[in-house]
């Protein structure tokens, strides 16, 4: 039986930017783990010419749902992102990859943690069937020598049979400087409902864009009841749909736009998610599986400092 479409990605509350503190636990039955960039196991499909930058073992007793487990490296030398694949074998519903501050901070190594342990400067996510992304040439995401980075893994076994698996960010890097570095924020709404019975319900959210930048990529992130969602561009009443498809959950890609779409200071991004409530009650916005997100995750560059919720609105 497949497991039930339940993972969701992370949950986000006014409390969660204030700050959650550092994770509980030792890493419970974890052991092996090896989050040293150059080792730990490949998937056999994954490119020899990938890198792990980040990662862990884990193990799941039968029935364990919702399960959140972390992971902090530092790194030892400028690197400079070009490209990226998630190794998620069965039982990895999400991964969030972030640059650790106050709220995630520690020692390195492996922690037990919830779903609010993460960086507020996202540098990757994923969820099932992620497709692999690839930045632009003379484009890359930069982590600084010495900055320590954030795993969060939501792991899931609906079976009645242990599973272990070995989670991963694996990239390709170089040491060298691009010309333009690039960032991730979600666009959104991290405030909503959906009403029980509604049909074809959508939610709206998004933001004004402060500066200029180039969006090279959309990632769509909803959870079991979404059907499809929009992206929309909004310059002086002329509107430019940058995605607009049915969405599925168990295929959340990243759709890399041709050509780079260029934002300009002032122009609106627009996010409109739709669901279909078959719950038999109301459904609130959260993690778990009888709630639902609406973010379409952007890739831009340059670079803007924004914090992951820079483009999501609270309506």
């Amino acid at each position: 039986m497949r497991a039930p479409q339940i993972c969701s990605f992370i949950l986000i509350t006014v409390a969660a930017t204030v700050g959650c503190g550092g994770g509980s636990g030792d890493g419970g039955d974890d052991d092996g783990t090896d989050i040293d960039a150059s080792n730990g196991n490949i998937d056999a499909d994954i490119p020899s010419d990938y890198t792990r930058l980040i990662g862990r073992d884990w193990s799941l007793p039968p029935g364990a749902t919702d399960t959140y487990r972390c992971a902090r490296y530092t790194v030892p030398a400028d690197t400079y992102i070009t490209n990226i694949i998630a190794q998620a074998p069965l039982g990895t519903h999400h991964t969030v990859l972030s640059i650790a501050d106050s709220r995630v901070d520690g020692p390195d190594g492996i922690y037990d943690c919830d779903v609010q342990e993460l960086g507020m400067v996202m540098l990757y996510a994923s969820g099932v069937g992620t497709s692999p992304l690839d930045f632009p040439q003379d484009v890359s995401v930069r982590v600084a020598a010495g900055t320590q980075i954030h795993l969060n893994l939501h792991l899931y076994n609906a079976s009645d049979a242990p599973i272990t698996g070995d989670s991963a960010i694996l990239v390709k890097s170089q040491s060298t400087p691009t010309p333009t570095l690039a960032e991730m924020v979600f666009a959104g709404n991290l405030n909503f409902e959906i009403p029980m019975g509604a049909m074809n319900h959508n939610v709206v959210g998004g933001c004004t864009a402060n500066a200029s930048y180039s969006l090279f990529a959309v990632w769509p992130h909803m959870h079991q009841y979404a059907t499809k969602q929009k992206v929309e561009h909004i310059r002086s009443g002329t509107t430019t749909v940058l995605h607009d498809r049915a969405y599925s959950f168990e295929e959340q890609n990243y759709y890399v736009q041709n050509p780079i779409f260029q934002v300009q200071q002032g122009d609106q991004i627009r996010v409109t998610c739709t669901y279909n409530n078959t719950s038999g009650g109301r459904i609130t916005f959260g993690d778990s599986s009888n709630q639902e997100m609406c973010f379409a995750g952007l890739y831009r560059y340059p670079a803007q400092g924004g914090n992951i919720f820079s483009c999501s609105s609270f309506f």
